[in-house]
């Protein structure tokens, strides 16, 4: 089958790869021709693991294809998906303008029936909307009578898991009223069903409403555990115990009960509000959603709290070591991420900063343009902590686990941590003569 794809972020490319690993011809379609010329060139424009490796081999396999013509993508396609962005406005709703410029270049050029899947994460009655501009624009081509058809099909993919999660997926969602159409998507998905999951068809406004409620769940279990974790400090309890007494019930599990410092990322953060704005415009009043994005935006500022009690307001002369910038270990995404609210924040106070992280180094510069002067960025992880005052650990990337704490201790200027990720153990850093603050785990937090 040939395969348009509009859009070559994490989603677009992702799926495009994917989808051409299967055997199919697969287009991906981009405005920025600097990002299209680099992907013939094998320069990809994210880090995700195993991404690059598959992108290749399709594209030596002559299965994938990048080009800016959206008319040669879905020149005799069957399908073309939309994944563009649909980044916040500043009221919290979705900016939909690049899925509407893209529903509009379909309808000036679509010669054949296609069917249109909205990929991007967009609010409910969308796909009403999409389906008006291309009939708009195929009217004023005079050819309104001919057929296509525009699909609801959510994305559930988790940065640095993103492939994994294409190609083995809990569910394929579809949203849809044409029979016809459902089976030919099936069709397409067929190959990444092995597992046995289910691909679930229904209505296209509960598959546009789907995307956000899956999130806004998995969002609240989070924001939950973050207020029981400062209960726990408070009180002196174990936020991990706790989370071992909740998960270990059947209807609970133990997945996003980690207490933190807030999650972040593209998905989140948009949903939650873009949620919240759907509620409104409906007359709909959406507390649990609201409350679970204040509780998130005030997590970010604990550690920063934390800080203040230890060294007092006026942070000048005082140097802070970073282990982790993205918003997730295995990415270098920084959208939403805490570091770029923790960082500025201490600055802004009189800090200096040595920050290192795998992947999100070059990413977070670019945003923390004018806190430069205060930030040195490192390309190792214990040349961090030189000097410094203490660690301040913000993403849980595998090899900040297991670190050399005698070296770390040599290098510091004082053997202080402050542990956003609750990565070790508070009895073991007392016994290595550490001052260690972590998240409702009562280790120094009083």
């Amino acid at each position: 089958m040939k395969v348009c794809i509009v859009g070559t972020g994490y989603v677009g490319l992702v799926t495009g790869a994917c989808f051409a690993d299967m055997g199919n011809s697969v287009w991906c379609i981009d405005v920025d021709e600097e990002k299209v010329n680099n992907l013939k060139s094998g320069v990809l424009p994210i880090y995700e693991p195993g991404l690059e490796e598959i992108v290749k081999k399709n594209v030596g396999g002559d299965r994938l294809h990048f080009s800016t013509d959206l008319k040669q993508g879905i020149d005799s396609a069957l399908f073309c998906f939309i994944t563009v962005g649909t980044p916040p406005n500043d009221d919290g709703s979705v900016n939909l303008s690049y899925v509407f410029d893209v529903a509009r270049s379909i309808g000036q050029y679509l010669e054949h029936y296609l069917v249109i899947v909205n990929k991007s994460t967009v609010p409910v009655g969308t796909e009403e909307k999409v389906r008006e501009i291309i009939r708009q624009e195929l009217t004023a081509r005079g050819k309104a009578g001919l057929e296509f058809d525009v699909v609801s099909n959510p994305e559930f993919l988790k940065e640095g898991v993103a492939v994994e999660d294409f190609m083995r997926p809990d569910r394929v969602i579809i949203g849809t009223d044409n029979v016809r159409t459902a089976e030919i998507m099936k069709q397409l998905y067929e190959p990444f069903m092995r597992n046995q999951h289910p691909i679930l068809v229904m209505d296209i406004k509960s598959a546009e409403i789907a995307k956000y409620a899956a999130n806004a769940m998995l969002a609240t279990r989070i924001s939950f555990m973050n207020e029981l974790a400062r209960l726990c400090d408070k009180v002196g309890g174990d936020i991990t115990c706790v989370r071992a007494g909740m998960g270990t019930d059947r209807r609970i599990g133990m997945q996003f009960l980690h207490a933190g410092i807030g999650y972040g990322g593209s998905c989140f953060p948009k949903d939650i509000l873009e949620l919240i704005n759907t509620g409104k415009k409906n007359g709909i009043e959406m507390e649990i959603a609201a409350a679970v994005h204040r509780v998130n935006e005030r997590q970010k500022y604990y550690l920063v709290d934390m800080i203040k009690k230890r060294f007092g307001e006026n942070l000048t002369g005082k140097k802070f070591g970073v282990w982790g910038l993205a918003f997730k270990p295995q990415t270098d995404d920084i959208r939403e991420a805490p570091a770029i609210i923790i960082i500025p924040a201490l600055v802004n106070m009189g800090a200096s900063i040595t920050a290192f992280d795998p992947e999100a180094m070059e990413q977070t510069k670019k945003v923390l343009v004018p806190y430069a002067s205060q930030i040195q960025y490192v390309d190792n992880m214990m040349d961090a902590v030189n000097d410094a005052d203490a660690l301040i650990l913000i993403t849980e990337w595998r090899q900040f686990r297991q670190p050399d704490f005698i070296d770390m201790k040599n290098r510091m200027k004082q053997g202080v941590i402050f542990d956003g990720r609750n990565q070790y153990a508070p009895s073991q850093m007392k016994e290595d003569g550490f001052e260690y603050y972590c998240i409702g785990r009562n280790g120094n937090v009083k």
